[in-house]
């Protein structure tokens, strides 16, 4: 129905994605490149053909759009009264950090995560806890409860920001993991704000579990992250969802955000969203499955390198490959593959101590662009080998 072959050409307007030079190809940052559902386009073009561009209050349609569709996507049932809108999940997780921990606490960050994690506690002037996932030989990641419960008990420390699922390892967190997480952060006073925005990205099979439908210990300590605009390719629009059924979590949180100036949603978000959520889930399930079409091409190439090996992934349209074996400078490696083949793809020091030797490939865009990609990697490998 919707032809994901045929990709938005993006050079030259202004992409933070596709501003590259003209012979590289960039699969780096979490930005698709497939056109957005026609659905979200009518909802916008019918806000403009209004003819004026002026403030916008956010509608209770919103709200019940995102409430409507977790229950029919996740069965799992929110109050809109625990809602907010935010401008985007990034605002958001600056703001709470603001809010809910003091200067000079302590953020604990379950890595390699998202790099923005980092500049979220370090520009706040609070301290990161880096608490490494375990890595094992198959390529799958787990959670080190050992040393989570002891950076946990540290009373400096007060938060948790948490990715669910995980970027970029693609893993998604069972229930018993979950609960787990929540009964120890309840019992040291510890906040978590999970941010959740890759959880309509899901490969074929699996199900993404959200925090906060765990159980009432869960709900009742943390602060959710989630936005259509990871799933359906609208990162431009600006818009988010922040939800917590704890009462002064919540309201700290939209003290800060409305402090913050991030509470206020802009002329197109709210129609372009609403769509999507109710009129755009056939676009999500194809563009899923021409997701995992694409990591199933990566993984035939990699095939003829057993050097090197690809996370296991449930979640994400990111592909975590680890290049040890190759080199552990995945920053130089990164550079030098730009350099020499036009490939642009993301070194794995940006998301943690234990991202060094990792890289990070974005495979949510063409089957052309996919094979392109891969050549231009068996290019770079050679030529990084015979240096």
């Amino acid at each position: 129905m919707y032809d994901f072959d045929n990709t938005a050409n993006r050079r030259n307007t202004y992409s933070l994605k596709w501003d590259v030079k003209e012979n590289e190809l960039p699969m780096w940052v979490a930005d698709m490149d497939f056109r957005c559902a026609p659905e979200i386009f009518e909802a916008i073009n019918e806000r403009l053909s209004i003819g004026a561009l002026g403030y916008s209050n956010t509608p209770n349609s919103y709200f019940e759009a995102y409430k409507a569709f977790w229950e029919r996507r996740h069965n799992v049932s929110y109050n809109i009264e625990d809602m907010v809108f935010s401008t985007g999940v990034v605002p958001s997780l600056s703001s709470a950090v603001r809010a809910l921990t003091n200067i000079g606490d302590g953020v604990i960050i379950l890595t390699p995560v998202y790099n923005i994690f980092f500049n979220s506690i370090r520009n706040n002037k609070r301290n990161i806890i880096e608490c490494p996932l375990i890595y094992n030989s198959n390529g799958t990641y787990d959670i080190d409860f050992e040393a989570f419960e002891l950076v946990a008990q540290d009373k400096n420390n007060t938060m948790l920001i948490f990715c669910n699922p995980g970027n970029p390892t693609g893993r998604i967190w069972t229930k018993d993991e979950l609960i787990r997480i929540g009964d120890i952060c309840k019992k040291n006073n510890i906040t978590v704000v999970s941010d959740e925005i890759h959880c309509d990205i899901i490969k074929e099979g699996e199900e993404y579990i959200p925090f906060y439908s765990v159980n009432d210990v869960c709900k009742d300590i943390s602060l959710t992250l989630i936005s259509a605009t990871k799933c359906f390719n609208m990162a431009g629009i600006q818009a988010s969802l922040a939800l917590s059924s704890n009462k002064e979590i919540l309201r700290r949180f939209n003290r800060q955000l409305n402090t913050d100036e991030c509470a206020e949603g802009n002329f197109i978000c709210y129609g372009a969203t609403i769509a999507a959520l109710n009129k755009g889930e056939a676009w999500l399930n194809e563009m899923n499955k021409y997701v995992d079409n694409n990591f199933k091409l990566l993984e035939e190439f990699l095939k003829d390198y057993p050097e090197l090996v690809l996370t296991k992934r449930s979640a994400t349209y990111l592909a975590w490959l680890n290049i040890s074996k190759i080199t552990n400078e995945s920053e130089e490696f990164t550079k030098f593959l730009r350099d020499k083949t036009g490939l642009f793809i993301t070194e794995g020091d940006e998301y943690g101590k234990s991202g060094k030797g990792f890289v990070r490939i974005n495979l949510a865009t063409s089957k052309a662009n996919i094979l392109d990609g891969l050549n231009r990697f068996k290019i770079g490998v050679k030529l990084w080998k015979s240096r």
